[in-house]
């Protein structure tokens, strides 16, 4: 073959090679391409198949927490199952088995519990007697000799509660004027006007029992003022929501500013103290809008057995210099139950000590749906550390034990649980599950407070007595929405701190109402005689129960 036609050959063949190169090139690029869409497109399934699991997580928790049931109780410990946290000391004998004896059972029946009888049901109402008499002379004559029948006693036949509706009552009061017969005829004639005790509200016809009403309505029955001016209506007095606000305003800040600043001067004194917080809505704050979020301060003592004191506080925010400032004054050294809130940080002098209820309400919200037994998962893990610790708290109670008592058992039973706990939480790295990783984030938030309550065998374990205080303000607020100024918002939390403390210390607080409107404490008088009206003295405890 002629040296040229091999070479024209060769080139041939060397661009075919190179076209080959090239193909083969462009198809690596368009798999490494494609590779790469695939590697995105796995990427962003497991992105998507990760929201789909936190959102069906999120779908469940919201079920639950509206048609489930709200109690946070959990019996997890099942019959014959080894307990995770009883370690078994060397003296102590091991477990012999017991001899069953085992009887027989005759049938029987089960006697039905009685009801509880009208008179111990209704021991506090009044009662007026009715003795039936409504046969005729033909029916009161003997069938049998024709002789006119006599009584010879009663018998109780049924018992009836009769409703009768609240009345209003106009009460015209005239002072009475007195003269001096001898100075009559003279050019200066004497004269001096009784006038009694003054009004309540200057200018006003509000009557102490009536102001009270008005605020028992809306902040223990959670009845709006906008309700109550309705059903004034239907009692035949058109009193406005405007006047009842001002009325409200007025007696706050006149009779029971007094007793908050004493009692708030009393509740920085105590050794053991809890707060929360919750959001609140104030119209015309200035420089906000309406919407802007502005919050309640709840601080309370704790459950020492003591006189219980509960005292609210509204601010226009939520940062922690607010509760530092209420609480400022309070004796160095004492024991702060809180939630996680980082505000509570900014509060001096305090030894913090956090909520168990809180943490273990993360762990528990944390288990997915159908996890709740499954004993391999972290967050049931996390939940069975702190069901542990409330467990001992439940025995000492039971068992009646003293703050010491109860201060050398914690440090023998649960300082050990929560190292436990503690080692266990450093060991958990999740990559996925939104709430069993805030239920870690919150614990670890949580750890430097985490024993400070073992020094101290009066602290409690939970912030629970503070939820269930500011309980009744967010049923109200559920129904009165919003306060419309700042001092009636700072009304508000006056007499709510009147009312809960009235309730913990075992009085009606209408009565308790009533009783400070009608003693009306002032700023002039001092602790000695604003201790008269507290909750728990002799003269308020006999007629306020």
């Amino acid at each position: 073959m002629p040296s040229g036609v091999r070479d024209i050959q060769l080139l041939e063949l060397k661009d075919t090679i190179s076209q080959l190169n090239n193909t083969i090139s462009t198809q690596n690029e368009l798999i490494r391409s494609l590779q790469e869409m695939l590697q995105e497109r796995d990427a962003k399934d497991c992105e998507k198949d990760q929201l789909i699991a936190n959102l069906q997580a999120q779908l469940d928790y919201l079920k639950t927490k509206l048609f489930g049931s709200t109690s946070e109780i959990r019996h997890e410990q099942l019959p014959g199952q080894l307990d995770l946290f009883h370690l078994q000391t060397e003296d102590e004998p091991e477990p012999v088995p017991l001899e069953v004896e085992y009887i027989e059972v005759k049938a029987h029946k089960k006697a039905r519990k009685s009801k509880a009888a009208y008179d111990e049901v209704f021991a506090d109402l009044p009662t007026e007697n009715v003795y039936v008499d409504t046969l005729t002379e033909e029916q009161k004559t003997c069938d049998v000799c024709g002789t006119m029948m006599i009584p010879i006693g009663h018998e109780l036949i049924r018992t009836e509660l009769r409703y009768t509706e609240p009345k209003l009552e106009r009460i015209d009061y005239y002072a009475t004027t007195y003269e001096c017969p001898q100075c009559k005829e003279t050019e200066d004639p004497q004269f001096i006007k009784d006038e009694g005790t003054p009004a309540l509200i200057p200018g006003s016809y509000a009557s102490s029992g009536l102001a009270a009403h008005m605020m028992y309505y809306k902040y223990v029955m959670s009845m709006p003022l906008y309700r109550q001016e309705k059903d004034f209506e239907h009692l035949g007095v058109k009193i406005s929501r405007t006047t009842m606000a001002s009325w409200i305003i007025y007696c706050a800040e006149n009779y029971f500013l007094p007793m908050y600043e004493y009692l708030h001067r009393k509740l920085l004194r105590r050794r053991y103290l809890m707060a929360d917080e919750t959001p609140i809505q104030v119209l015309k704050e200035e420089g906000r809008r309406p919407q802007s979020k502005s919050y309640v301060w709840l601080v309370r003592t704790g459950d020492d057995g003591e006189l219980p004191i509960i005292l609210y506080n509204y601010t226009p925010t939520r940062a922690g210099s607010n509760a530092a400032a209420f609480l400022t004054g309070a004796d160095p050294g004492y024991y702060l139950m809180v939630d996680g809130y980082k505000g509570y940080n900014k509060v001096p002098e305090a030894q913090r000590c956090c909520c168990w209820a809180h943490i273990r309400r993360y762990w528990l919200r944390a288990i997915p749906k159908g996890h709740e037994k499954d004993y391999t998962h972290p967050a049931v893990q996390g939940l069975l550390y702190c069901n542990k610790l409330f467990e001992y708290e439940r025995s000492y109670r039971e068992k009646g034990l003293s703050p010491k008592q109860i201060y050398n058992r914690r440090l023998k039973d649960q300082k050990p649980v929560i190292e436990a706990f503690l080692s266990w939480l450093d060991q958990l790295h999740p990559e996925s599950g939104d709430r069993l990783i805030n239920a870690i984030n919150y614990s670890n938030g949580c750890r430097p407070f985490m024993m400070n309550y073992l020094k101290d065998g009066a602290c409690s374990l939970s912030n629970n007595l503070s939820e269930n205080s500011i309980r009744p303000l967010v049923v109200g607020r559920k129904n009165w929405l919003f306060c419309d100024t700042p001092a009636g918002a700072d009304a508000s939390m006056k007499i709510y701190s009147m009312i809960e403390t009235a309730k913990a210390n075992e009085l009606d607080p209408l009565k308790y109402l009533s009783f400070l409107l009608e003693h009306r404490p002032s700023a002039e008088m001092s602790d000695e005689e604003l201790e008269q009206f507290a909750p728990w003295s002799e003269l308020t405890q006999k007629t306020c129960k």
